[in-house]
């Protein structure tokens, strides 16, 4: 029974029945923040991440992607949401600590016996002399922690360039932390 009131209720979304979403939203959207917190173990991002589904359903139009099985349609995307969400955080997780583990081998060279000041200085120096496409990538995925898509597309090139001019501005902080230039 369930299954064919969801039936009627795609009917009515598809001639852009408000009422139709309402209650659509009221019937999954506790349940679906259940399911989502099992992924994310995290009650207020559970909820925001099925907020904005239901957003992206009624804004975008996703009701009409929608055939028998309603239900099974936003487990599953609450599911893929989840898991980019959880790739996304790794993802930062991962480059927030690869620059801190380079600024720490960087700080803690035992040639170097001075103080960690100096490294500060010369970090800062480096950063300050940098131009263009490199600073400009460096800042957004590291100093921003933007997505490398988004800083891609605020910078107007591709992924694979941004990629490439943020191993340029790394090989120039490496050899410049180093003393090479």
């Amino acid at each position: 029974m369930s299954q064919q009131q969801d039936i009627l209720l795609i009917s009515r979304l598809k001639d852009n029945d408000s009422a139709a979403f309402d209650e659509l939203y009221l019937k999954y959207f506790k349940v679906l923040c259940a399911n989502a917190f099992l992924f994310l173990k995290n009650e207020s991002e559970a909820k925001d991440l099925v907020q904005t589904l239901f957003l992206d359903i009624w804004e975008k139009k996703l009701y009409e992607h929608f055939h028998k099985d309603v239900k099974g349609y936003l487990f599953l995307a609450v599911k893929n949401r989840c898991l980019n969400s959880i790739k996304s955080r790794k993802v930062k997780d991962a480059r927030v600590e690869l620059f801190n583990r380079f600024q720490d081998v960087q700080l803690q060279k035992p040639e170097e016996p001075d103080d960690g000041a100096d490294h500060q200085d010369r970090l800062e120096a480096l950063l300050s002399d940098m131009k263009g496409q490199k600073k400009a990538a460096l800042t957004m995925v590291y100093f921003k922690e933007k997505k490398y898509s988004e800083a891609a597309e605020a910078m107007g090139i591709g992924v694979n360039s941004l990629k490439t001019h943020l191993k340029s501005a790394l090989k120039t902080l490496r050899l410049g932390m180093n003393g090479k230039k």
